[in-house]
């Protein structure tokens, strides 16, 4: 347990970095922009790629993708009944929305927990590969369409593939799935701008934290503790009753699934917010709930679940 608290505080610390610059005035209104475009269009995809090449591909496959994407799927699809039927949202507020309460945090968040917790960075591939190449490709097609107005089929395609993140994540994959082994001249590069991305991401959070005080903004307060409860709460309890009841897992995958739902929403969520200037306040404050409330959830799981495994 002690590994991760020690992977919050690396986590904590970065963001606070980020408030300390914005309030002190050492990183302007400006630089926030600048930092999430760059984390966007360079930074992220690079880590992508870097993490799914590397990847194992029978464990970017494996019998936990199924039990991961649906309990994400049920909690997606809970908000956006919920914002689009009774709260008369937006379909790109319903997306970032969406987003936020089933979208993990698999990479900086679930990498280090998938260690310390599960054993193997590798229990966190599944869940990244489900939202990098069917989550974020939807999620970003349709605020594409309703905030940029790309309409045409064509038009959604083409830009969903030349999306960023999406490139870096796709070629990733092709490179696992082909067994191509990247020579050092060409892994390491990519690798080193790739690690990048996490801190500044991070840092860039903290710096929309300076000025504003979380559940503050009028109008979406229902929004922020719902895509809460659905994410730290009935996510991990969806994961565990699907993939014990349905799909009859038990033991060590059980406890993964369960650990990997109860991860935080992911950073990811705030940068769409960010790029397409839509619900940004839902975003960031689902963020940070999630992040603040997440340890408690997987220390209970842990207690729950982790100590029957022999």
């Amino acid at each position: 347990m002690i590994d991760i608290l020690t992977g919050f505080a690396v986590i904590v610390l970065a963001v606070f970095v980020g408030w300390i610059g914005a309030r002190t005035g050492v990183l302007r209104g400006e630089a926030r922009t600048v930092l999430a475009s760059l984390t966007f269009n360079i930074l992220a995809p690079f880590l992508l790629f870097s993490v799914l090449s590397e990847a194992d591909v029978a464990s970017l496959f494996s019998a936990l993708l199924p039990v991961s994407a649906l309990a994400a799927l049920s909690m997606m699809a809970i908000f956006a009944l919920v914002a689009l039927l009774v709260w008369r949202r937006t379909l790109a507020h319903t997306v970032i929305g969406s987003l936020s309460s089933g979208y993990v945090n698999g990479n900086n968040f679930g990498i280090p927990i998938a260690v310390y917790m599960l054993g193997d960075a590798a229990y966190s591939a599944p869940i990244v590969l489900l939202q990098l190449l069917l989550f974020a490709p939807v999620g970003l097609a349709v605020l594409g369409a309703t905030v940029e107005g790309r309409t045409s089929f064509a038009a959604i395609v083409r830009s969903t593939l030349l999306n960023p993140i999406i490139l870096g994540s796709l070629l990733g994959v092709i490179v696992a799935v082909s067994g191509l082994d990247l020579p050092p001249l060409v892994s390491e590069p990519v690798a080193l701008i790739g690690h990048a991305a996490v801190p500044i991401m991070l840092i860039s959070f903290g710096m929309s934290l300076y000025g504003q005080r979380i559940l503050s903004a009028r109008g979406t307060r229902r929004d922020i503790l719902l895509a809460t409860t659905l994410k730290l709460l009935a996510m991990p309890a969806a994961a565990w009753a699907i993939g014990s009841f349905v799909f009859g897992l038990s033991g060590h995958d059980l406890y993964a699934v369960t650990v990997l739902a109860a991860l935080p929403t992911a950073q990811n969520v705030f940068v769409f917010s960010q790029r397409y200037e839509t619900a940004e306040t839902v975003a960031r404050d689902t963020v940070f709930l999630t992040t603040a409330g997440s340890l408690p959830v997987l220390f209970v799981i842990a207690l729950l679940l982790g100590g029957s495994l022999g």
